[in-house]
């Protein structure tokens, strides 16, 4: 008897509402595959950058525990940098933005730290990977930061302030 009154309150009572229940049903799947196909260049950048990160991390041991740490944290931070960077081209929530771009300064900011203190050279300066360059027009262009992010951003030789 409950069956049957659960039956009937869930089956349609017209054609016209069995076709727009039905409708419903095959547009679900078509709206998670567009908003899939929009997310198909975030996904392989991501995808990307955590298959770099692994094969960084990959380290013969040297014996030397602190150069071995700092040779699988580099690529590690390396990674979250470029996840960052990622949500930053193609991210929408405003917090989750400015999050990546905090995580794209510490992180760089710890992978010059470990680089110093395992004796290695820091590379030359370069514009920060969010920074807008010549050949982007301004519509396509990766979000704007402040000057004082940017400067941050660049590996130097001169202290981390």
């Amino acid at each position: 008897m409950a069956q049957q009154r659960f039956d009937a309150a869930f089956r349609p009572r017209s054609r016209t509402m069995r076709n727009l229940t039905l409708a419903a049903l095959l547009l679900v799947p078509a709206a998670a595959q567009a908003q899939q196909q929009d997310e198909t260049p975030f996904l392989a950048e991501n995808e990307a950058a955590m298959s770099t990160m692994m094969q960084g991390m990959a380290i013969a041991p040297t014996g030397d525990v602190d150069h071995d740490f700092a040779a699988m944290m580099i690529p590690h931070h390396q990674g979250a940098v470029d996840m960052a960077i990622a949500e930053l081209k193609y991210g929408k929530n405003e917090q989750l933005r400015r999050l990546a771009q905090e995580i794209i300064i510490t992180q760089q900011q710890e992978i010059a730290l470990m680089r110093r203190a395992i004796g290695e050279n820091l590379p030359a300066s370069a514009p920060a990977p969010t920074q807008i360059t010549g050949e982007q027009a301004p519509s396509t262009a990766a979000p704007a930061m402040s000057a004082g992010t940017m400067t941050h951003m660049h590996m130097t030789e001169e202290p981390i302030r």
